[in-house]
């Protein structure tokens, strides 16, 4: 796997909605600090049920499917480690990122676990575990038309693939480029390789690993990073996981699994040190 990493949704009105379109919450239990039962103890209601419920898309190297069909990448074996110290089994589902916080809402997964950049949206809309990873939003273009754009402006007559409701997406609205919104980053990738887009725009990590040499998309290569963001997993608002997975990062990044594994998956240097947040704990 390629180890060379670059330096570096919903707006709230949708978020509002929800709540509206929601279980009637008069009838709804809250505990002491008037947060819905229902999220407050979330803990107690993955371990009843043995499973935490974790939405995912197909995007290497943070989650995807080895040759049997099993889910790995270094967000899915991280889930897994905390999975196991809470006594519970990880349970990955492939989602529509861009439904991603419906999900969460309607109660289909328990948390969102996938390379997730912690916007204005995410964060209003989730509770969100402190971040671990940095990230970019990147350019990808074929090798042999790379030259021709070096900057935003160069790309601006360029037609982009972008995974719906994304970071990627964000970025290119907000740079006034042309795109077609795809269903993950691995499609965005599929349409530039195929000549259907002109270019893509996906995280810089998914970069390092699936292109340029010795990858599985040669002929492709990064150019031009629009952004520099952080990653972080997302519950329901008023989730007590949160809370829990936070103490399970310290943890884990003072054990050197966290290093380990992202070892494994060429992430190494992305890794963001989780012992300065123990005193904000």
């Amino acid at each position: 796997m390629k180890k060379k990493l670059l330096a570096l949704g919903l707006a709230l009105s949708m978020c509002f909605s929800l709540v509206a379109c929601g279980s009637d919450k008069k009838d709804e239990k809250k505990d002491e600090s008037g947060q819905s039962a229902s999220s407050s103890d979330d803990l107690a209601k993955i371990q009843d049920k043995g499973t935490l419920v974790i939405g995912v898309t197909d995007f290497e190297p943070m989650d995807y499917k080895d040759d049997k069909g099993e889910w790995i990448g270094f967000d899915a074996d991280v889930a897994a480690s905390f999975c196991e110290s809470l006594g519970v089994e990880a349970k990955f589902v492939e989602i529509d990122w861009d439904n991603k916080i419906l999900e969460l809402e309607a109660g289909t997964i328990d948390c969102v676990w996938n390379g997730m950049t912690l916007t204005d949206e995410v964060t209003s809309a989730m509770s969100c575990s402190n971040a671990y990873c940095n990230n970019a939003q990147i350019v990808i273009l074929p090798k042999d038309k790379a030259d021709q754009y070096k900057t935003v402006e160069d790309m601006k007559g360029l037609v982009f693939a972008v995974e719906a409701g994304s970071a990627g997406e964000s970025e290119a609205k907000a740079n006034g480029l042309e795109y077609t919104a795809v269903n993950n980053q691995a499609s965005a990738l599929m349409e530039v390789a195929a000549g259907t887009s002109d270019a893509a725009i996906i995280d810089s990590l998914m970069a390092a690993a699936m292109v340029g040499d010795g990858t599985s998309y040669e002929n492709l290569t990064y150019t031009v990073a629009l952004n520099s963001e952080e990653y972080g997993v997302g519950f329901r608002k008023g989730s007590n996981l949160t809370e829990k997975l936070n103490a399970f990062l310290i943890s884990a990044y003072e054990d050197g699994t966290l290093q380990k594994i992202a070892e494994t998956y060429g992430v190494q240097a992305a890794l963001i040190d989780q012992t300065a947040n123990k005193t904000a704990e």
